[in-house]
C-alpha cells in the first residue's frame, strides 16, 4: 500500500516565523541551524531570523538565509504616527540587507511589483510600484541634472499568468537581460496561518521569492539562482485561509470554555486530544472536496492595502536614497 500524501494538509504559511514556531516542540529547546533574536519597541515587535545550514531549512521547509519580520498588531487601527515609525523601522531593517550583500550607493534597483492590480488582496506588489521613487530614466537622459543622494531604480508590475499568458519571472528575466540591474527587489502578498498577523507583518527576506507559493501554486521562482541578481524579497500576509480560521476558532473556543468551566472533554470529547495538525486536517478534509476552503481577507482590506503599501514604499524610498532622511519617512507616506 502506498504512502498518503498529506501535504495538502499542512497548514500554509509564507511567513518564516511561523514555519519555526510550528516546527518548535514545548521544552524541545532551539531547532539545530536555527538562530532568532526578537526585540520590541513600542508596539513593534521585530523577529530576526538566519537560517543558517541545510538542517534548519528542512526543519521549518524554508531556503537558507536571513529573514526579518515586523509585527505591528495595532496598524489595522490607521494610526498615522505608528505608520511612520513602521516605515522608519522597515528602511533601517532593509538597509541592513543592502549591506550584507554589498550593494553599493549607485547600485542599479529593479523593483518588481507581482500580483494582480485587479484582486485587492493581491494588488500589494503593483500599489507599491506606484508610490517608489523610480530615477534610472533620469540617469539615462540627463545624468548631469540628478542631485547627489540617489541612485538609479527602475519598477515594474508585470502582472499575473492569468492576465498576461507569460510567467512573471520571464517577463522579469526579459528586463534583467537588458537592463542589467544589481538588485532586485520582489514585492508579493503572502498568506498567513494566523489572522492577526493579516495586514499587520511584513517580511523580507534575501532568499528570493516564488509568486503564489502561498495559496499552494507551483511558479519559477525570482531568485539569484534563476536570475543571476541578488533578489530581496518583501512579503505581507493579506489572506488566511478558511479551514485556518476554523481551527484557530475551535482551539479559542476550547481555551475560553477551560477557562471558564475548567473540564472541555464533555464538549469536544475526541477533539480535545487531537493536535493541531491533526485537528486541522479533519478540518480540511470536511471543507476541501465542497470547494468551501476559501481564501479569506478583512473587509476592510482596500483601506489595509493602501496603508501598507504606503508604509513599504517610503521605507524604499528612504532606504534606496541617501536623499531621503531614514530617521522622518513621514513626508514620503502620505
Amino acid at each position: 500500500m502506498s504512502e498518503l500524501d498529506l501535504q495538502q494538509f499542512n497548514i500554509r504559511t509564507d511567513l518564516a516565523l511561523e514555519a519555526k514556531e510550528m516546527a518548535e516542540t514545548p521544552g524541545g529547546g532551539p531547532i539545530p541551524g536555527i538562530v532568532s533574536e526578537v526585540t520590541e519597541d513600542n508596539g513593534i515587535t521585530i523577529t530576526q531570523l538566519h537560517v543558517q545550514n541545510e538542517q534548519g531549512s528542512q526543519a521549518i521547509g524554508k531556503m537558507q538565509g536571513q529573514y526579518v519580520t515586523i509585527e505591528v498588531p495595532e496598524l489595522r487601527n490607521q494610526d498615522t504616527e505608528l505608520q511612520d515609525r513602521v516605515a522608519t523601522a522597515f528602511a533601517k531593517h532593509f538597509e541592513q540587507f543592502l549591506e550584507r550583500l554589498g550593494i553599493n550607493k549607485m547600485a542599479k534597483i529593479l523593483i518588481v511589483g507581482l500580483g494582480n492590480w485587479n484582486v485587492t488582496p493581491d494588488a500589494l506588489g503593483p500599489l507599491v510600484v506606484e508610490n517608489v521613487m523610480v530615477t534610472r530614466h533620469y540617469f539615462e537622459l540627463m545624468p548631469d541634472q540628478v542631485a547627489p543622494g540617489y541612485r538609479p531604480v527602475s519598477a515594474i508590475a508585470p502582472g499575473v499568468l492569468g492576465i498576461t499568458g507569460i510567467e512573471s519571472s520571464e517577463i522579469v528575466q526579459g528586463i534583467v537581460e537588458r537592463s542589467k540591474p544589481d538588485l532586485i527587489i520582489a514585492i508579493d502578498a503572502l498568506a498567513s496561518k494566523a489572522i492577526e498577523r493579516v495586514n499587520t507583518t511584513i517580511q523580507i527576506a534575501d532568499t528570493g521569492i516564488h509568486p503564489g507559493s502561498g495559496i499552494g501554486n507551483k511558479r519559477k521562482g525570482l531568485t539569484k539562482e534563476i536570475l543571476g541578481v541578488p533578489v530581496i524579497a518583501i512579503g505581507v500576509p493579506t489572506v488566511v485561509y478558511a479551514s485556518t480560521i476554523v481551527n484557530n476558532t475551535i482551539e479559542m473556543m476550547r481555551t475560553h470554555i477551560e477557562t471558564q468551566k475548567g473540564d472541555t472533554n464533555h464538549i469536544f470529547g475526541l477533539m480535545n486530544q487531537m493536535a493541531e495538525q491533526e485537528r486541522l486536517q479533519l478540518v480540511r478534509e470536511v471543507l476541501s472536496p465542497l470547494g468551501h476552503d476559501l481564501l479569506v481577507t478583512p473587509k476592510e482590506i482596500d483601506q489595509f492595502i493602501e496603508d501598507i503599501a504606503n508604509i513599504i514604499a517610503s521605507g524604499l524610498n528612504a532606504s534606496l536614497h541617501d536623499a531621503v532622511d531614514t530617521d522622518n519617512v513621514a513626508a514620503y507616506t502620505h
